[in-house]
Formats: structure tokens, C-alpha cells, sequence
């Protein structure tokens, strides 16, 4: 992504926000001419930052660090080390308190690392205050976040939405970005006043840029109106549910499709729509954007036409990775977001993945009943999948499905489930229809 008089960067391999230092690194090379990095000097190396509540269990503030990592690893950053200091709430001026940067800046001069990543987005005073300590590129989690969604973009949509929440992104934080923003402007013969400041100057071209991929996007949101208005009279299912549950490879077991589907982090970006057809019953699927915790409210206003196959779907399929340690919790991250954006209140199918990859505690299987899970309770064993499913379906009002798309266990029981509800909502909605009508 480009501006007039400097060229951006927005990897966290080449972040917008550099300032030189005497430090070596082992990262990229900088161009003292453009300020950018050369990425082809070899993988870059992160620390983590994290500073949670006191009141915080250990064992959800590991859970929230290997996300972090994950998602440092997707954007192609090698995690070498964990910082973490609980505080009642972070330091105003750099995030974390002094002894606790102190001891970062000991250990990223000593280890030459790249760059800090923090598990919180950042405010613009805080990131200027700790590049200016620190000497390295500062990547917070919002920045983090949108650079791979940058990277995994494919259509002309998706890219035109991330470049607008990366620009969005950028505003508030001009300031100090480069060394020629404290010249100015103007002054000279025939004018008056010290000129247009450089910094204003920036600011004016971002809002222009702005300004002008919403326009962008309003056409492309008109364009995908259109084409959801032409599926009139068929039925649109979409699934939905937390980063890498598996998505994208259910998708292409319901619909044969080829959908790309690998595990990382939002492996799919841009929506995809398939035609399926199960026992003679139509309907259209769609692949939407995983949700995660934190999730910047930038890209959810960008992607809004993206997430309209979401709130204009007639049944959700809610995908959760049983395996995961904190499932519960994501399970009420998506349910979050789609009261954000709108979505709760549609009919959804509970979709638990992954059951091949489910692992018991030992001490789980010495239990005859199951009351509840704790995840703030170390010592809680898992249950086993048998009392998960009798609890869920006992509390669930809808059918709840336990499969594994790798592995296509249970995937007709899952299919049949489809069509059963997809049959039923196609009667109500179009009740003089026959559902096998499809052009």
C-alpha cells in the first residue's frame, strides 16, 4: 500500500513505523532512502507481550499467549520468548510498567530481535513511547491481525476492505511516523504564513484515500446486492464460527468444491458461495471470515459486505474444534459478533469438529458423571466426548452434531441433519414453492 512521498508497508516484516538504531539486528535491512525493509534477509523474530487483568487464571492467559504465537507464526514471525506482567490496568504511557520494559529492552538488545508483538491494541502515544525506548518495530494485535488478513486477501473486495481498515489504522497514528513530517511547507516568496505542515499534508491524503475506498466499496456492496437478490427462492446456509475450526474444509465436503483450507489463522478471507444439493433439496452455502477474541472493529465495518452473506443467510452452521482447550469460550466470541453485526437472532446448527483430534485427561476416565466445566479450574479433567454430547444435547434446544470433517466421520449424519432443516425453513418461507425448484 502506497502514499505519495512514501512508499508502506504493512507487514509486521515491514512495519510503517521505524526508527533507527545503533542495536544490530538479525532482521530485515533497512532503506534509509524509502524507510522500508528488505523481507528477503530471512525470518523475522518476535517476543510477546501480554498484560492481563490479576484476576486472570494462569491457565487463560497461556491459552491467550499460543494464540498470539499462532497468529505471529501465520504473519511469518518466529516467537522466541513470552513476556507477561499483571496489572490492575496497562500503563498509560508505555503499556507495560518500567521495570518490566526495562527488562524487554535487555533481552531484544541481547537477543538482536526483530520485533515486539503485544496481545492488546495500542494507542498511538503508547506505540511512539516504546519504538522510541525500545529501537524495534511495535506490533500490536489489531496491526497484527490486519496484516493477515492482508496477506490472505484475494478479490478485489477483500483487498479493497483491508486496505481501507489498514489506512483507518494508520490515521490516528501519523504522528512521529517520519523524520520529514516536522518540516513544513510554504512560507516563501508570495506566501503567507508558515504553509501547510507535512503531518496535515499526510492526514489529507489518508481521509482522501479513505473517502474514497468507501466509495469503492459501496459499489461492490451494490454489486454483491444484486447477486444475493438473483438466489431469490433458494435457501442460503452459511457457516460461521472461530479462526481455523475447520470451515473451509466442511465447505468442500458438503458443496465438492475446492475451497482453500490449510491451519492457520484465517486461512479464508474472502466469502465464498457453492450451490449444494442434498437429496434433491437446493441450497446455497457460503464460507465466511473466521471470528477471533479482539477482533479489530475496523475490519468488522470493513468487511460488512463480506459479513452480509452472514446476516442475510436463512440458517447459520455454527462450527466449533471440539479439541480446543477453550471451545466454550469461542463459542461465545462468534456468538458476540453476531450480535455486533446483527446475526443472533437466526436459526443455527451447533457443528462440533474435530473429534478425531479430541484429547481426555486420564482423570476424566475414572468419572462416572459429568456436572460442568470450569475453564478457570486447572485441575477440572475434561470429560469425555460422550458426556459433552449428552450435556449439549440436553441443553440445546436444536440438534447438536459431533463430526470430523478430515476424517468424514459422522458427515451423513451431519448431511441428513441439512436437509432436514433446510427443508423445513424452505416450506415456511416459501410455502407454494417445491423445494427441488432450482434454476
Amino acid at each position: 500500500m502506497a502514499k505519495k512521498g512514501n512508499t508502506q508497508s504493512w507487514s509486521p516484516t515491514n512495519s510503517t513505523r521505524h526508527h533507527t538504531t545503533d542495536v544490530p539486528t538479525t532482521g530485515p535491512k533497512r532503506d534509509p532512502n524509502s524507510g522500508t525493509y528488505d523481507t528477503t534477509q530471512g525470518q523475522e523474530t518476535a517476543v510477546l507481550v501480554a498484560v492481563p487483568d490479576k484476576r486472570q487464571p494462569e491457565a487463560q492467559t497461556r491459552e491467550y499467549l499460543d494464540e498470539l504465537e499462532f497468529l505471529a507464526e501465520t504473519a511469518g514471525a518466529r516467537v522466541t520468548k513470552r513476556f507477561i506482567q499483571r496489572l490492575d490496568k496497562p500503563d498509560v504511557r508505555t503499556f507495560v510498567g518500567e521495570g518490566k520494559l526495562a527488562e524487554i529492552k535487555a533481552y531484544v538488545q541481547h537477543t538482536r530481535t526483530s520485533m515486539v508483538i503485544f496481545d492488546d491494541e495500542l494507542s498511538p502515544s503508547q506505540l511512539r513511547n516504546l519504538e522510541a525506548e525500545l529501537k524495534i518495530k511495535i506490533v500490536d494485535r489489531s496491526l497484527l491481525i490486519i496484516d493477515i488478513f492482508a496477506r490472505r486477501a484475494k478479490s478485489a473486495t477483500a483487498r479493497t476492505q483491508v486496505e481501507l481498515a489498514q489506512y483507518q489504522y494508520l490515521l490516528p497514528r501519523l504522528t512521529g511516523l517520519w523524520s520529514h513530517l516536522d518540516k513544513q511547507r510554504g512560507g516563501g516568496v508570495s506566501q503567507r504564513g508558515p504553509g501547510e505542515t507535512e503531518i496535515e499534508t499526510d492526514r489529507r491524503v489518508v481521509r482522501e484515500r479513505i473517502d474514497f475506498l468507501k466509495e469503492k466499496l459501496k459499489d461492490f456492496d451494490k454489486q454483491s446486492h444484486t447477486q444475493r437478490k438473483s438466489r431469490g427462492g433458494v435457501l442460503r446456509v452459511a457457516l460461521v464460527g472461530y479462526t481455523n475450526v475447520g470451515k473451509s474444509t466442511l465447505m468442500n465436503l458438503l458443496s465438492r468444491s475446492d475451497v482453500f483450507a490449510e491451519n492457520k489463522l484465517f486461512a479464508t478471507v474472502d466469502s465464498t458461495v457453492r450451490k449444494v444439493v442434498l437429496d434433491n433439496t437446493p441450497f446455497l452455502l457460503s464460507d465466511t471470515v473466521g471470528f477471533i477474541r479482539k477482533l479489530p472493529t475496523r475490519l468488522i465495518e470493513s468487511f460488512k459486505s463480506t459479513l452480509d452473506e452472514i446476516r442475510e443467510a436463512d440458517l447459520l452452521v455454527h462450527v466449533v474444534d471440539i479439541s480446543h482447550q477453550s471451545f466454550e469460550e469461542h463459542i461465545a466470541v462468534v456468538n458476540d459478533t453476531l450480535k455486533d453485526i446483527q446475526a443472533a437472532d437466526k436459526p443455527m446448527l451447533l457443528v462440533f469438529n474435530k473429534i478425531d483430534q479430541y484429547e481426555l485427561d486420564s482423570a476424566a476416565l475414572h468419572q462416572e458423571t459429568f456436572e460442568g466445566m470450569n475453564p478457570d479450574e486447572d485441575e477440572t479433567p475434561r470429560p469425555t466426548l460422550a458426556q459433552l454430547q449428552a450435556t449439549y444435547m440436553a441443553r440445546m434446544h436444536d440438534p447438536v452434531i459431533f463430526i470430523s470433517a478430515q476424517e468424514r466421520q459422522n458427515i451423513e449424519e451431519l448431511r441428513a441433519l441439512l436437509v432436514r432443516h433446510v427443508s423445513a425453513l424452505h416450506a415456511k418461507r416459501y410455502p407454494n414453492q417445491v423445494s427441488g425448484d432450482f434454476e
